[in-house]
This record gives C-alpha cells, structure tokens and sequence, in this order.
C-alpha cells in the first residue's frame, strides 16, 4: 500500500510530497503528468528512496489513470493534479476540461476499480479531492465563504473545478468512494510556477519589468502559505469524514492585491535593494480580465474544529521568506522565466 499524490510534481502537490517524505515512513507514489507547470524537484530528490515511486502519465488517458492506480495501490489518494491558472483558462478552456474535469472522472473511476479488487477495506481508503475557493465566486464586502456556500464559479478554470468536485462527492453518494473534498485560497510560499501574482511580480521587478496589476488593484484574496495548505490536506486525510467538504483559509492573509504587490516591493527594498531608486516604481495598473471576482474570505472553523489543524505562517512573514527564496534561488526559476510566455500577460488575447 501507499499514498498516491497525483499532481506532485506541481506547486502544492510538491509541498504535500516533501512532508510525506519527511513526516511518514509509508510509500509515496508520485503521477504526474509533466505539463509546463511542473519541474522535476521533488523527482530528482527522492528518485533514490525506495519509499518513492515515479509515474509520468496523463489522467486524461483513462487506461494510463487505471494502471497507475493499480499499480500504486493506494491506501490514500490525494488529487492534485489540475490546470490552475485563470488567464490561461480564459484563453484555452479546453485544456482545463480535459485536466480537471475528464482527469478527475477518471482517477475516481480507477479508484473504484481499485476497491473493487478486494484488496483494501473501504473503510481504511480515502480519496480526497483538492480544490479551490474560486468554485464559490465573489463576496461582497463582508463575509467568509463556509462549507455551505453554493458554488458560483466565474472562469473555465473554477467551473472546471467545481465540475470535478461535484463529480467526487457524487462518486461517494452513488457508488460509495470514501470521498472527501478541500477548497483552499490563494496558495503562495516557494517553488511556485512564476505566472501567479506574488512569484510573476517578484519575478518582473527583479528583472525591471511592469509589475501589471489588473484593474484598479482592488481584488481581495485570503492567502495561504503553501506549507500550511499541505499540512491542511493531510490533515484532512488523517482527520476529515467522507462526503464533506473542508474550507482551507490563512493566518491574516486577506488583502487587496495592490496591498499585496506594495508589501513584495518593499520586501525586494529590504533584501535585494535597487541602485536606481525603489520597486514600486515598476507597479503598472493594465486592463482587468474579463469575470474577475473582487473579494474571497475564508471560514476555516470546520476545518480547526475536527482535524485540530491551523495556520502558522502569518502572511507577513510568510511573504518576506517567499521573496527571499526567489531573490536566493535563481537557478530554479531563471529557465523557466526564459521561456517566452512565462512572464507575459495572459487572459486576454490582444494584450501584450
């Protein structure tokens, strides 16, 4: 038996991985299929731990989904494997359908067929499906998204997502998987594919570019750190009840994003400071993308009350050692900032 984590070549799969590695003596199993966001970090670290198993495949490929999971024998699987960025969304819908939706119908079908061979007891087996709080839309001014929320997704990448949550709990009522699903905000911290907001804007003022914030920089986003997000999942694996869903929140992260993008900067004028004069310089407001909600908040409080976990990372702190990270490790991002569409602007087809 191990634990399957699909998607852990990917940001949050990545940190997930590393603390099963370090944390558990049980087996990782590791499918992943290499898509443009993922690097081979957590591959080339454990490749030598006979407690680690590589697979390369795609979920889309219904029999590539069913081998792999057979062939891992999961006790647990943890489904992060996703297209997750919007502006991407916006520009190639298709491509998130297949990922997250298709992908995740046919891990939860291999994961039946799994059970049905008889060598594990349901009881002892949990599925659980990562996701995010865009499923749930906008809120207004006040309030906190709850696990009671309706889903209102704005963009093909959150409509994809809530498809494939929907698609989890159902498997749990109809065919009896033991399911459980996360909804997590906006994740930040180390390793993180530099085309979300807090690495693409350390990223840009390092190199002199706009750092483009879309709209009037209004748009509020309840952020947590990426080590406190995997600690939540597998908490929720060891703690949460199948057929519920778990909202995952962070420790006084909810700010606008200019908020967010004056804190990088003055953390680069703390720790990599410009001879030519401050970062702000480079903040540059361009046009919004289309449906893009204004405010997510998360309640938390299901998630502390019946699996004892909460945040450690304070946004402040958890800011400054993100862009600390990014300044000391240019070897990890600069070939990927090299490639031509990393840094640029996406989500709407005639911007540059």
């Amino acid at each position: 038996m191990s634990i399957l984590v699909t998607g852990g070549a990917g940001f949050v799969g990545g940190s997930v991985v590393r603390q099963l590695m370090a944390e558990t003596d049980e087996p990782v199993t590791v499918l992943d299929a290499m898509r443009y966001a993922a690097t081979d970090d957590v591959r080339a670290a454990y490749v030598q731990n006979p407690r680690f198993q590589f697979i390369e495949a795609d979920l889309a490929d219904a029999g590539a989904a069913r081998a792999a999971v057979l062939a891992a024998q999961p006790r647990l699987i943890l489904n992060l494997a996703a297209e997750t960025h919007v502006d991407r969304s916006i520009d190639d819908p298709a491509v998130f359908v297949d990922a997250n939706v298709v992908g995740t119908t046919n891990l939860l079908t291999a994961a039946r067929a799994w059970l049905e061979v008889g060598t594990i007891d349901p009881a002892h087996f949990r599925f659980v499906q990562i996701s995010t709080d865009e499923v749930f839309g906008a809120l207004g001014s006040s309030g906190l998204f709850t696990e009671e929320t309706r889903l209102d997704p704005s963009s093909p990448y959150s409509a994809s997502k809530a498809a494939a949550d929907l698609l989890a709990l159902a498997w749990g009522r109809t065919y009896g998987l033991p399911v459980i699903v996360t909804q997590g905000s906006n994740t930040y911290g180390p390793y993180q594919f530099p085309e979300k907001l807090i690495p693409v804007s350390i990223l840009r003022a390092i190199n002199g570019r706009p750092i483009q914030i879309y709209g009037d920089g209004g748009n509020v986003r309840d952020w947590v750190h990426v080590e406190d997000h995997a600690r939540a999942i597998l908490s929720v694996a060891a703690h949460g009840r199948p057929g519920e869903r778990y909202c995952i929140g962070g420790c006084g992260g909810e700010r606008d994003n200019l908020t967010v993008i004056r804190e990088i900067c003055a953390a680069l004028d703390r720790i990599r400071p410009r001879e030519a004069g401050l970062y702000e310089a480079f903040i540059t407001f361009v046009e919004d993308r289309p449906a893009h909600d204004r405010r997510y908040a998360i309640d938390s409080t299901k998630l502390r009350r019946e699996t004892g976990w909460s945040p450690r990372m304070e946004f402040h702190e958890g800011l400054e050692r993100t862009v600390r990270w990014y300044v000391d490790n240019a070897d990890w991002w600069r070939p990927i900032a090299a490639k031509s569409d990393v840094l640029a602007r996406m989500g709407l087809r005639d911007a540059s």
